[in-house]
């Protein structure tokens, strides 16, 4: 199976395992910038150059050879399980991707026909009932997940813990994993543990969000998309990814981790 979703600087100072929506733009122009002193212009998701990336052919050797005999400082970065969902709709259900399209082609009239999802539309400003649209589509998040119908779940909205344990299943081994939610901080650490050819100042990287100002903006404080059943939906897909990264699975207004990931339980967890 290899090492789907990692990516590597050229200089091999660095192994990043891509979580989706997990500040993964960033973190891939930060890598970039380290190599060659200058971001990548446009999507870093689109770069075929410029970084070692296993979805292309010639980087797979290069990879595996680095991961295998972990030459090279290896991190991965996590989100709050509540707030990354919710992100998940508004970019890729509700938003308008950077193509002009919506994601995925027929995934939104599909939703809109079997789920009830409504997301609105640039003639109307985007107008729609976000609470209702968001807790049916997560009916439908959940049917991927634990049924895989009407399809196979999408990488942005399935579990963390899932990509993370693909790296380790495989033979790698992490040194970090930072919190999005703490980003600079965890940068920082990833940085200051690795000799990269060009410094990076993190206080003038800017962030690199493809999503943002394609759709609508979210009207409301993250917990009041959540009531009970939300929460059981939410706690039934991603139950590892609170008991791994240290989320509260029981307040969705907490955002913050409660502590440092204890990575020697990770990896024996994510190979059980």
């Amino acid at each position: 199976m290899g090492f789907p979703g990692t990516w590597m600087t050229e200089s091999e100072s660095v192994v990043y395992r891509v979580v989706p929506k997990c500040a993964c733009s960033t973190i891939g122009q930060i890598l970039h910038y380290s190599d060659h002193g200058r971001f990548f212009d446009g999507d870093i998701h689109d770069s075929t150059s410029g970084l070692h990336k296993w979805a292309q052919t010639d980087s797979q050797p290069v990879i595996t050879a680095n991961v295998k005999a972990h030459r090279a400082y290896a991190f991965t970065c996590v989100r709050n399980p509540y707030r990354r969902i919710l992100s998940s709709f508004f970019d890729k259900i509700a938003g308008i991707q950077r193509n002009g399209r919506r994601y995925r082609g027929n995934l939104v009239p599909m939703l809109m026909q079997r789920y009830g999802v409504d997301v609105g539309s640039a003639e109307n400003g985007f107008a729609f009932d976000q609470i209702a649209s968001f807790r049916r589509f997560l009916l439908f998040a959940r049917d991927t997940i634990r049924f895989r119908r009407p399809m196979d779940p999408d990488i942005h909205w399935s579990a963390m813990a899932g990509h993370v344990g693909t790296f380790v299943a495989n033979g790698g081994r992490y040194d970090a994993v930072i919190f999005t939610e703490a980003f600079e901080d965890g940068m920082r650490r990833v940085l200051g543990a690795v000799e990269t050819p060009v410094p990076v100042d993190l206080s003038n990287v800017p962030r690199f969000n493809e999503s943002q100002g394609h759709g609508p903006e979210r009207a409301h404080p993250v917990e009041a998309y959540f009531d009970d059943l939300s929460m059981h939906l939410v706690r039934e897909m991603y139950h590892r990814d609170f008991r791994f990264f240290g989320y509260d699975i029981d307040d969705p207004s907490n955002r913050m981790p409660k502590g440092e990931v204890d990575m020697d339980e990770l990896h024996a967890r994510l190979t059980d």
